[in-house]
């Protein structure tokens, strides 16, 4: 059994299933058709790569491509609370919870372009570092490279992979003055970005050169009227557009964006920064569609194998969205009803009191 015929079973498998996923699991489905031992053997492999996982969606990215298509970037954690902690398993800070959670932190650069978004690469934080920390005295773990750094591998690797776009998106995270000269000067790329509101500018490049920078939430800015700025550590001139909008409590929200595109208006920076939230759903169908979360792996080989395995299934559920019209949750709705017909008249079938009834 060739190793891309168990991949596509297994990951198969991952779609299909409504709990916890393992070896066994996929012997018992089919019928001993793949033993347990080679799924382990498989997971136990050399590890998958982000190179792989190109290989994968090159031919479906080259379908949908155009310069048109927009890259994103952005990380998320795989919770793993119950898995012993390892070099891929270990504690991270999740911004958007305020807290640390156990589990796998993952870099993703997804294109999406005509309602299409595909992973063309992903890296794995890994913590080999060991150090005491000097407050608490505990040991800790640390990445010897920054999600910033993994941020530039995987846009420059986008671009030697010649895959058009335009714009780089990613949220407030990775708006660095060094990641925004890296997609403006070195892959020659633009981009929009979101601004923290204590991020420093200068409203002319005399001010700049003067060093008369002020905080973005001082100025005196009309919502959706974009201004000419220049952004402290960066050397070319930014528009700054302010966005307010209505949060679902009702409360008033501010979002600054910067372009390095001066051409772009209001409504077109805040258009195009939109497509960024493609990620979303695609970092949640991952998880409770493709089983990202629910193996039983226990070593940093077969836990990274069983990750890109379920990389390969949301892909598989991506391409079944164009041909079905049907978004990843309708479709494992629709998988889901499918299994509970099949046992209910399985049931039916093993329990002739209930038909005498």
């Amino acid at each position: 059994m060739k190793n891309g015929k168990l991949l596509d079973l297994y990951s198969d498998y991952l779609i299909s299933a409504f709990g916890q996923t393992s070896a066994t699991g996929l012997s018992s489905l089919l019928n001993g058709e793949i033993s347990h031992d080679q799924t382990q053997r498989w997971l136990a492999d050399e590890k998958q790569t982000s190179a792989d996982l190109w290989r994968i969606g090159k031919p479906h990215v080259r379908k949908i491509e155009d310069e048109n298509g927009v890259m994103i970037v952005d990380d998320s954690i795989a919770e793993k609370p119950y898995t012993d902690e390892n070099d891929i398993i270990c504690w991270h800070y999740d911004h958007s919870k305020q807290r640390n959670i156990k589990g796998i932190n993952f870099v993703t650069c997804l294109y999406h372009n005509r309602g299409v978004s595909l992973p063309v690469g992903v890296e794995l934080v890994q913590k080999t570092e060991r150090y005491t920390d000097p407050k608490s005295g505990k040991e800790k773990r640390r990445s010897n490279r920054t999600k910033n750094e993994m941020y530039r591998d995987l846009m420059q690797q986008a671009v030697q992979n010649q895959i058009p776009f335009k714009y780089a998106l990613n949220d407030i995270w990775f708006a660095s003055a060094e990641n925004m000269k890296f997609i403006k000067i070195t892959l020659e790329k633009e981009f929009v970005m979101p601004l923290k509101a204590n991020r420093k500018v200068a409203t002319s490049a005399d001010a700049q050169q003067e060093g008369r920078y002020q905080r973005v939430d001082t100025l005196e800015l009309e919502a959706m009227k974009p201004v000419m700025v220049y952004l402290e550590g960066v050397d070319f001139a930014l528009l700054l557009v302010k966005q307010v909008f209505t949060n679902e409590d009702g409360s008033t929200g501010t979002l600054y964006l910067v372009t390095s595109d001066t051409t772009l208006d209001g409504n077109g920076i805040t258009a195009i920064y939109q497509k960024r939230w493609n990620v979303e759903p695609y970092h949640k169908s991952l998880k409770q569609n493709a089983s990202l979360e629910k193996s039983p792996t226990q070593t940093v080989v077969t836990q990274t194998n069983h990750f890109f395995a379920a990389l390969y299934g949301y892909i598989k559920l991506e391409l079944l969205k164009g041909d079905t019209k049907l978004n990843h949750f309708a479709l494992k709705s629709k998988l889901y009803l499918h299994a509970i017909h099949a046992a209910y008249a399985k049931l039916r079938e093993l329990n002739p009191v209930c038909l005498a009834a």
